[in-house]
């Protein structure tokens, strides 16, 4: 699944906000939330499969915890759209700089 489908979903933001502060036990996980350990355990399922989580099992429990390579994939989209714009702007700035052609003649 595509990063940003598997965040366009609210409680799954929510996961990897969690996830961000520390790695959690699926049980901690579920926890948290007024759901079923199913339907946790299937938001925890899209975003392994999004490469957006990782886990390790210890024993009986599952730690999730973030896989920074799909956050770098983020990143890095985030900066070729921002240097999309950086330089569309800085031309525009560069024209709204030029003085008027027009600028002291009457019409």
């Amino acid at each position: 699944m595509d990063r940003f489908a598997a965040l366009a979903e609210p409680t799954r933001r929510q996961i990897v906000e969690m996830l961000g502060e520390s790695p959690l036990a699926a049980g901690e996980i579920v926890a948290r939330f007024q759901m079923s350990a199913p339907a946790v355990s299937q938001h925890l399922k899209v975003l392994k499969e999004a490469g957006l989580v990782r886990v390790e099992v210890a024993g009986q429990r599952r730690i999730y915890s973030l896989d920074p390579a799909g956050l770098d994939a983020f990143e890095a989209w985030v900066r070729k759209v921002r240097g999309f714009w950086s330089a569309h702007l800085d031309l525009l700035e560069q024209e709204l700089a030029k003085p008027d052609s027009d600028e002291g003649e009457e019409r």
